[in-house]
């Protein structure tokens, strides 16, 4: 399956089939939020928008970049969100990369979300469906943050149908100057866990698809025909 990696100042609105990457840490956490129960999570374009949403529905519960604030109920870090029970709810969810490029690409025909921890289930889900050719946008540091480029490349290893081995792709964003800052505390609102749970190749076995409902970006997990079956025969 062609492939190409852009950042999003590189999105032109042409792109049909969409992969909108950000390992550290929106589509990690994000993907935890599902594992915890979490029905649905809506995209906000920034603060303003994502209180303005929480006003309409005071029971969803809003996420941002950067240490807790007045109104914001959760942070950016799938170390904190594996703690939360999200049974049922909605998340509001803002990031400083990830959900921007997410909305610059929400009206294409396919429009995936993805870190390591869905990328098999996100490689099954475009072969599944028979997608054309993908634009995978990694969307740190306006499409050269290493750990995004190096998903990139794994994903699109396992379009081709390889089996690769994930530890060389793993490796590049563990020295990734994000994950270093991670580490060193340089980001507010990080768990000190958030780095290794960010590095735990198709750690899920759904995608995540995100479309326009009612006029929001809204997020959901999508499981894939094959991920069903597994479930079925490991019952």
């Amino acid at each position: 399956m062609d492939s190409r990696v852009v950042g999003i100042p590189d999105l032109d609105g042409t792109e049909q089939v969409a992969v909108v990457i950000d390992v550290m840490r929106a589509f990690t956490t994000a993907a935890w939020a599902f594992h915890r129960g979490a029905d649905k999570i809506v995209l906000a374009s920034d603060e303003g928008e994502a209180m303005e949403i929480k006003a309409r529905h005071p029971a969803w519960l809003a996420l941002k970049d950067g240490a807790p604030v007045s109104g914001f109920d959760l942070v950016n870090s799938p170390g904190l969100i594996r703690e939360a029970d999200l049974a049922g709810r909605t998340v509001i969810q803002k990031t400083t990369a990830g959900t921007v490029g997410a909305l610059a690409v929400v009206e294409a025909e396919w429009a995936l979300c993805a870190s390591f921890v869905v990328a098999g289930a996100t490689a099954r889900a475009l072969a599944e469906a028979g997608a054309g050719p993908v634009t995978f946008v990694a969307t740190g540091e306006d499409g050269r943050a290493a750990e995004d480029l190096a998903c990139a490349e794994y994903l699109g290893r396992l379009l081709a149908g390889d089996r690769p081995d994930p530890g060389p792709y793993l490796h590049r964003a563990r020295t990734s100057p994000a994950a270093d800052d991670l580490r060193g505390g340089r980001r507010r609102g990080a768990h000190l866990a958030d780095v290794e749970l960010c590095l735990e190749a198709d750690r899920f076995d759904f995608a995540m698809q995100v479309g326009l409902e009612d006029g929001m970006a809204v997020l959901r997990p999508l499981r894939t025909r094959a991920d069903a079956v597994s479930a079925v025969h490991a019952r």
